[in-house]
């Protein structure tokens, strides 16, 4: 704790000056350790196809993966480099400053902050709608993915924008109300409240959310529903409900997902899975899902964020009290806005380790749910749904290590395919 203190001091003696190269070198080396990793992981395409999986990929197939792969790539390097010139232009040329001199003339803090992020959330909308549009009218539909029409297209994009506002908002004001009210410690209410924001929205995201993109229809009577039924029964697992979702509107890719937490438990199947894989893979893949749960992965997984939370508002609040962080982003004072955009940055190095320990305890709970459905159920059928999603996605089957150490929540096929065995 004195340790702490002494450098809490020391960070305090920083000048202006001194903040605003830490920024634009944190800048430069996020933007540069994302392309090496994407770079490593492009070039660690194999011309062989594992064991594994050469009933599956035939070799159009497989060289149909790996230009996707490059297709993709290519338009997230032209992405993520527009991005960072945004970005990297806004701090060396004042651009934040300028931004904020602009809504400075309103009385208001929550008016100021909420005009502020306005202006860079749609400065950043006209640098990712082309790059989007082309990813999907382009891309997807060269490799016979998309199912997207531009008038679906640009609803998602002003339901998704509308949604980002309205919680984006609700965020601030509450952030802003503690700031004012409490300032000094204000970052545990701030944790409280966005603790109990996350859990609010696990348990009711099938309910609330996912109706204003998607369609939710529940499961008809047959064998699919009364072996999903008859396996959660068997492990004591309490479905509250079982819904098919029209993902075919959007994509030929099959997904599944599953939420709420208590007695809200919900099983969406894409309507795209259903098609594509039998009933007992099917069921296998529920049966993964219930291993998470059985593990406790889900409660583990939900203290984890918790605590993440807790540990990113306490640097928030300790950045807003550096006038200087502001002040180096342009601003004649502490501004409360341009703290948010200097604590994003500076908290990258923290966030980037947070997120390789978060990764290593997912993977491994993927490794555990995987065994739960093996022994729970059938592993054989397990393996065979995770083989045709790969297949079907053209996903990378050999992603670089490196990459995986930072990057996947789940653990690369080939590894998942021979733990089963």
């Amino acid at each position: 704790f004195i340790t702490f203190k002494s450098n809490l001091f020391k960070f305090k003696l920083m000048s202006t000056e001194s903040w605003f190269f830490i920024i634009i070198g944190l800048v430069i080396f996020n933007y540069l350790f994302s392309n090496i990793l994407d770079y490593l992981n492009h070039k660690n395409w194999k011309d062989d196809i594992p064991n594994e999986l050469k009933g599956f990929y035939k070799k159009e197939k497989y060289k149909k993966a790996k230009d996707y792969s490059v297709s993709k790539n290519k338009i997230g390097f032209l992405s993520n480099t527009l991005s960072f010139a945004l970005v990297f232009s806004l701090l060396f040329f004042n651009g934040y400053g300028l931004i904020n001199e602009l809504v400075s003339s309103f009385e208001t803090n929550f008016i100021k902050s909420g005009l502020f992020f306005l202006i860079l959330f749609l400065l950043n909308t006209l640098i990712s709608l082309p790059f989007s549009y082309y990813n999907t009218f382009v891309i997807e539909e060269k490799f016979g993915f998309n199912k997207t029409t531009k008038i679906t297209f640009f609803l998602d994009q002003v339901k998704s924008s509308i949604l980002s506002i309205l919680i984006g908002g609700v965020l601030l004001f509450l952030a802003l109300y503690l700031y004012d009210t409490i300032n000094q410690g204000f970052w545990l209410w701030l944790w409280i409240g966005l603790s109990l924001l996350m859990v609010l929205i696990n348990m009711f995201y099938a309910d609330i959310i996912v109706p204003i993109f998607n369609k939710l229809t529940p499961l008809e009577d047959g064998e699919l529903r009364s072996k999903i039924e008859k396996y959660s029964n068997e492990v004591g697992y309490l479905l509250k409900n079982i819904y098919v979702i029209d993902g075919s509107k959007r994509s030929t890719k099959a997904n599944a997902f599953f939420s709420g937490l208590g007695p809200r438990k919900t099983i969406a199947l894409y309507d795209t899975l259903i098609d594509k894989h039998t009933v007992n893979e099917l069921v296998a893949v529920l049966a993964h899902e219930v291993g998470h749960y059985k593990k406790k992965h889900i409660f583990s997984g939900l203290i984890f964020s918790i605590m993440q939370i807790g540990i990113i508002t306490f640097f928030f609040e300790l950045c807003l009290s550096l006038p200087e962080i502001s002040q180096a982003l342009g601003g004649p004072d502490v501004s409360f806005h341009l703290g948010i955009i200097g604590f994003s940055i500076l908290f990258s190095p923290i966030s980037i380790l947070s997120g390789i320990f978060m990764n290593y305890i997912s993977r491994k709970n993927e490794f555990e749910a995987d065994d739960y459905a093996k022994q729970t159920f059938n592993g054989e059928d397990l393996a065979l749904a995770l083989k045709k999603l790969s297949v079907d996605s053209l996903s990378n089957i050999y992603p670089h290590p490196l990459y995986v150490f930072f990057h996947y929540s789940h653990p690369p096929l080939i590894k998942r395919l021979r733990a089963l065995k």
